[in-house]
């Protein structure tokens, strides 16, 4: 697949490029610290750090910021005001093409290589509590780092996808994470803690950008399957990866080798980077409409001046977010919904490891029982496109949110009966969670009408990062319960949840969005 030049019309092609270089030069020059911690199984803790790791770090810092400047757009001002008036829609019915295809495969390794830094976090907690001798409180505020770091990056990357275009912002991100790299010979939880907010910061956007992307390409009729597979594929990738890398390399370079892939995988993004099309609105924003024609006819979209027809006073919409029961119980329903995904994915499972290694699992068979439970969800993803698109959109998300129950259930049972192998359960969550998430975001912005559902569709995203943020606040303040208590209590909100979308939730599979709500003809006849 061809693509235009994201370099084209920026500041500096050379800038870029030598941010990348200086960026990849600040990590390598943390490696002979790594590397002189060998004799001592990888351990750094306490050691001082060099003239060279120090001027690496500002190179990293330097290196990102000239990056930056390098992928900036020229007259940016004039780009963002040609864009209000520009609308890219794709084609209703028009069939899949090698170029669509070529797009999905291209994303979710994208989001494979997205999801695999923060699912780390998980192995590499049981190392940092030993070589650092802290409690998992003190440790726990790694992880609480991160998640805010991806709520600040979810913020801060849309603004940048606007200004930068969703293709070089993905280069930026990648350029980020081969920054973090150096968490991996950092002699001090300290560090960790701050190159984690970085990395979430990094990876925040990358769904939201990739969703964009697909909305803006993809045919109507195949969207909600193609952001369920490539969401579910990602996630369940990201994890494999991070396990699967764990179990493999862990036991040979201990923990911190988990933080140093950041650099291969980092800059395996940028060149990936380089297959992915730029948004045809940008392109056209930019006056590149030569180039913007070509990916519009790659992918069958269209270009249209977007509506700016006034409305009468009686059809503004009106400021309140929501309006009747329905609206409310539906949005507290999906909403809950992603609080228990939170929970689960940057709770329970970051504890996961850490709980079997203190039940005598060693790290290495720990990973690999998580990794497979990884491998066994990976098929059922494309279960799970199916029946979103094919079934039902809404009783695809309930049977989601039950099949997590099932999960949180085994991982209970696992817990009293204190042995057995934690590969089923733990697949069944994955498959549970993965599956959830994927489709809560596409679902829920099919459940409201168009004047509420950015607000809406921010509050459910918002949501799954706050079930995180409060298990991960609560490891800081050690009150965490065992984990047999923490499923029992995670099951609760999960079941309301499944109960609430059952009742509340509609069905949005093959219907035309602006008959699902009373007003929604109203705002569309608008051209809202």
């Amino acid at each position: 697949m061809t693509s235009s030049s994201t370099l084209d019309d920026r500041s500096s092609i050379w800038a870029f490029i030598g941010g990348v270089i200086l960026v990849t030069i600040g990590v390598v020059l943390h490696l002979p610290m790594f590397m002189m911690g060998r004799s001592m199984g990888f351990r750094l803790a306490g050691m001082p750090m060099d003239t060279a790791m120090l001027f690496g770090m500002a190179a990293i810092v330097g290196g990102i910021a000239i990056a930056a400047y390098g992928l900036l757009p020229r007259n940016v001002a004039s780009q963002l005001a040609a864009a209000q008036d520009i609308s890219v829609s794709p084609p209703e019915d028009a069939p899949l093409t090698r170029a669509h295809w070529a797009l999905l495969t291209i994303l979710v390794l994208a989001l494979v290589i997205d999801i695999m830094k923060p699912a780390s976090l998980g192995f590499t907690i049981p190392g940092m509590i030993d070589e650092y001798r802290e409690s998992k409180a003190v440790v726990s505020l790694v992880p609480f780092s991160a998640l805010t770091g991806t709520v600040v990056g979810s913020i801060l990357w849309g603004v940048i996808a606007d200004i930068y275009g969703r293709k070089a912002s993905i280069l930026l991100s990648a350029v980020m994470f081969v920054g973090t790299s150096i968490c991996g010979a950092m002699p001090s939880l300290w560090w960790n803690v701050g190159m984690c907010f970085m990395m979430g910061a990094a990876a925040g956007g990358m769904l939201p950008v990739t969703y964009a992307l697909l909305a803006e390409m993809m045919p109507s009729r195949h969207r909600g399957w193609a952001l369920v597979l490539v969401g579910g594929l990602g996630a369940v990738g990201g994890y494999f990866a991070a396990s699967g890398s764990s179990a493999l390399l862990q036991p040979v370079f201990g923990w911190r080798i988990l933080w140093l892939l950041n650099l291969p995988t980092g800059l395996s993004l940028v060149l990936l980077g380089a297959f992915i099309p730029e948004s045809a609105k940008f392109l056209l924003a930019r006056g590149r409409r030569a180039e913007a024609q070509a990916v519009m006819q790659r992918f069958g979209a269209s270009a249209h001046k977007a509506p700016t027809a006034k409305m009468s006073d009686e059809r503004k919409p009106q400021t309140a977010s929501l309006s009747g029961g329905a609206f409310t119980s539906k949005l507290i329903a999906l909403s809950l919904a992603a609080i228990a995904y939170g929970l689960i994915n940057f709770g329970l499972l970051l504890w996961l490891p850490a709980d079997l290694v203190a039940k005598g699992h060693s790290v290495a068979s720990t990973s690999k029982l998580l990794a497979e439970s990884a491998l066994i969800a990976f098929p059922t993803i494309f279960v799970a496109a199916w029946a979103y698109s094919r079934w039902s959109a809404k009783w695809s998300v309930v049977g989601s949110i039950v099949i997590t129950i099932i999960g949180l259930i085994g991982v209970l049972r696992l817990e009293l009966a204190g042995d057995g192998s934690p590969v089923l359960p733990v697949a069944v969550l994955i498959v549970g969670t993965n599956a959830l998430i994927a489709m809560l975001l596409p679902y829920t912005a099919e459940s409201f009408p168009l004047r509420i559902r950015g607000r809406t569709t921010g509050t459910v995203a918002a949501c799954s990062k706050a079930g995180g943020m409060l298990a991960q606040f609560l490891a800081i303040l050690a009150l965490v319960p065992p984990l047999a208590i923490v499923a029992v209590l995670i099951t609760a909100p999960t079941i309301a949840a499944a109960a609430l979308v059952a009742i509340f939730g509609k069905e949005t599979r093959g219907r035309d969005l602006r008959d699902l709500d009373p007003d929604g003809h109203t705002f569309a006849a608008t051209g809202m």
